[in-house]
């Protein structure tokens, strides 16, 4: 085993599969508005369709599309021809990949969907192939050599294959207006679905479980609060339980700085006035860019009145996973 030959190897197979990409760029034209287009009135689902390697490509780029907008699954070519064929309706669009065009099980079914009426997008690598003729809209992801020094393996054919159809995914997802809170829909146990989808209300700490304290209150019994609740502040108010202003365990550490202090002082005389607060509305993951822009640990939440319905820290956002 000669390190430089594994280098030398790998760096090869970068830059034959990166040229196989850059290619495609030039081959972008009315084929491919058109398969966007058969896919955008599509009323049913896409399906998808390949044997081999060009299946699981085929497979992933199904995920892809599903995710972002244009229902889709995968169907085996040759499960199709065993009953599969039933998944497919009038009303779908088929995107069938064969880099020779040729694969056997796939021209096996294209009877069917012809017979269904089903718009064909073909993806081959061969323009002049049996699939490529027979498609509706035909992708041409042809390539030069492919990555593997015996030009066998199907490398950069599947990857040119790939990229494709990541393309035609973030084309429909722009020409569909999709919104990050569209994808978080399909996402929801995910990261990206606890970012998106939840929600202040969510996560705040209500009812007696939010740290109050009369405007007229000490600072010694504010203290006991904010030590009873376990958020590193108490929010002021006055008879009718609108907020008048806020103590935090920072304001603590700054009137200890004073030459002149008393734990009998009421709180209204050294708390902050018009602290920052949030709506139960807005997405956890504002409430945490909020705290983060003004260097803050916590907030509290309010409802149209100013009464004080909810509040949260830094730590119940990382719990739930909004960072």
């Amino acid at each position: 085993m000669n390190p430089n030959n594994l280098l030398a190897m790998a760096k090869q197979v970068i830059d034959i599969e990166t040229q196989a990409c850059l290619a495609l760029s030039e081959r972008i034209d009315e084929a491919f508005v058109n398969a966007c287009e058969l896919m955008l009135r599509c009323e049913g689902r896409v399906i998808v369709t390949g044997m081999g390697k060009s299946g699981h490509i085929g497979g992933k780029i199904a995920a892809t599309l599903a995710s972002t907008g244009t229902p889709a699954f995968f169907v085996h070519p040759g499960e199709a021809s065993h009953g599969d064929l039933g998944m497919i309706t009038r009303k779908d669009v088929v995107l069938a990949l064969s880099n020779s065009g040729e694969t056997a099980e796939v021209l096996a079914i294209l009877p069917v969907i012809k017979r269904l009426g089903s718009p064909l997008i073909a993806m081959t690598g061969k323009p002049q192939s049996t699939l490529a003729q027979a498609a509706d809209a035909h992708l041409n992801t042809s390539v030069a050599r492919e990555a593997c020094p015996l030009n066998l393996a199907p490398t950069a054919s599947t990857t040119a294959a790939l990229v494709m159809g990541d393309a035609l995914a973030v084309a429909l997802l722009d020409a569909r207006a999709f919104q990050p809170e569209d994808f978080a829909l399909s996402h929801p146990g995910g990261a990206l679905g606890r970012r998106l989808l939840l929600r202040v209300r969510d996560v705040m700490h209500t009812g007696e479980r939010i740290p109050k304290v009369q405007y007229n209150q000490t600072i010694k019994q504010t203290l006991i609060t904010i030590s009873s609740g376990g958020l590193g502040m108490a929010a002021v108010i006055d008879d009718d339980e609108k907020l008048l202003g806020l103590f935090t365990d920072g304001d603590l550490r700054r009137i200890l700085d004073q030459t002149e202090f008393d734990l009998n002082l009421p709180i209204e005389k050294v708390m902050t006035r018009n602290p920052r607060t949030c709506s139960e509305d807005i997405l956890a993951a504002e409430a945490m860019a909020i705290m983060e822009r003004d260097k803050i640990n916590g907030l509290l939440v309010l409802d149209d009145n100013r009464t004080v319905i909810g509040a949260l820290n830094m730590h119940d956002l990382l719990r739930a996973g909004v960072a």
